[in-house]
């Protein structure tokens, strides 16, 4: 009977949050009311529950949630994708990828993967890999061509590498979340990032095959030094990425140590690059404290949000609910999917993993799931959620790009959707290619 009545109190603090959303209060500060709700109103309505004082539980909670140093990383690689963004990074990715892919089925297209699988690395955000890449490549590929449909669905699909390929942000407030070590995360999402870049690029390729007529003539062939000179801008950015990601990796450098390499190397390069003033430092520094200060209030809501439903008991009655339903496994992961993708019609990936990992995290590892392995699942099913509307962020930077209707880029990109759907089966019948190369690399 207790559990009935805490499984309707989930459900009752779940309306409350929409309500509050519904009136347009900011996301962190919805989360921090219904778990003001959830630890001052619930008591009244479930007598059995315990009280708690409601101040000492959010100061202790925000505290705890915001003095972490693994948490200092989160601004420093957003800072380093600041400043790359405001180079001249989009142009000479283009220019330096391009020579390479003329031979590929698809040729030009292939670019918005390679390109945006690179910048993700820089930026560990969809919406700005699929705006910065897209910038670029999408009036280089219409002017030669190429079939715009392809070109833009290519880019909303590959844009959302930003969050997979490390060092991502949702990766960082995930292993925050649920106390998962973060260079596990970073090594984990490797192996799916490349499956991903696979499976696109393969889909390219066979449509280009199948589809000749859309796929313009192959440029005149291009000497070697002649392809190295035009990739001399995009060399020095990819050996920094491969610097800090390989600190991590090899064990030389936390993932905190190893941000503050890159916004050392990125100003550095900056400044090489001469694009480095005292006007994009400022804007770098400001767009990277505006993000962060986000995210952290996201992160402090959510925080107390947790300490007051766990004080509540609700996520353990929900777990032993779904326990007591004898859902197998898959079916587990197949609902879980499901209440994502629904989630990410109406609200922000970050949202949705501080709002849920307090619920679902129980009942994962009731079923025996590895925390790291569902943290990559989550942040796959977070990047179809980015290209899902009303709300999916990429589907919103390529209709500003392109000027088409949400609708039309959304049927654009449905191919692509349908390959990270079979991306996220990979990996749950596969499970080992997440886990298996951070267990091999950190057993050394």
């Amino acid at each position: 009977m207790m559990e009935l009545a805490l499984t309707e109190a989930g459900l009752l603090l779940l309306v409350c949050l929409f309500f509050f959303l519904g009136l347009g209060v900011w996301i962190g500060l919805a989360l921090a009311m219904v778990g003001l709700v959830g630890i001052v109103a619930l008591p009244m309505l479930i007598p059995a529950m315990p009280t708690f004082p409601a101040e000492k539980v959010m100061g202790t909670a925000i505290w705890q949630s915001l003095a972490s140093w693994t948490l200092a990383a989160l601004p420093l690689f957003i800072w380093m994708g600041e400043i790359l963004f405001r180079t001249k990074l989009s142009e000479d990715m283009f220019r330096g990828l391009a020579p390479w892919v003329q031979r590929l089925p698809g040729r030009l297209m292939h670019v918005n993967v390679i390109g945006c699988g690179i910048f993700a690395a820089v930026s560990g955000s969809s919406a700005a890999t699929a705006a910065t890449i897209g910038k670029m490549s999408l009036p280089a590929l219409t002017q030669r061509g190429y079939h715009v449909p392809m070109a833009i669905g290519s880019l909303a699909g590959a844009g959302t590498l930003g969050l997979l390929i490390p060092p991502s942000i949702v990766m960082i407030v995930y292993g925050v979340a649920a106390e998962v070590s973060i260079v596990r995360l970073f090594i984990a999402g490797v192996l799916p990032g490349v499956m991903l870049m696979v499976l696109f690029s393969g889909y390219i390729a066979v449509w280009s095959l199948l589809n000749p007529s859309l796929t313009p003539p192959a440029d005149p062939p291009m000497p070697f030094l002649r392809k190295v000179r035009e990739s001399g801008q995009l060399i020095p950015v990819v050996l920094l990425i491969a610097f800090v990601m390989g600190s991590i990796y090899l064990g030389w450098a936390t993932a905190t140590e190893a941000a503050v390499f890159g916004v050392v190397g990125a100003l550095a390069l900056s400044a090489w690059g001469r694009s480095l003033t005292w006007s994009s430092f400022t804007d770098s520094l400001m767009g990277a404290v505006r993000l962060s200060c986000m995210i952290n209030l996201i992160l402090a809501g959510a925080a107390f949000l947790t300490q007051a439903m766990a004080y509540s008991g609700v996520p353990a009655a929900m777990a032993a609910w779904v326990g007591s339903q004898g859902f197998s496994p898959y079916m587990i992961i197949l609902c879980l999917t499901v209440i994502y993708l629904i989630l990410g019609c109406f609200i922000d990936g970050i949202s949705m993993i501080v709002l849920t990992v307090s619920v679902v995290l129980p009942i994962i590892q009731g079923t025996g799931f590895d925390l790291v392995w569902f943290g990559i699942f989550i942040v796959l099913v977070v990047e179809m959620a980015q290209i899902t509307p009303p709300v999916g962020f990429n589907l919103f930077v390529l209709q500003g790009l392109t000027g088409k209707g949400i609708f039309e880029v959304t049927r654009y990109t449905l191919p692509f959707f349908i390959l990270m759907l079979v991306g996220v089966m990979i990996v749950t019948v596969f499970p080992a290619i997440v886990t298996w190369l951070p267990q091999s690399m950190l057993a050394r």
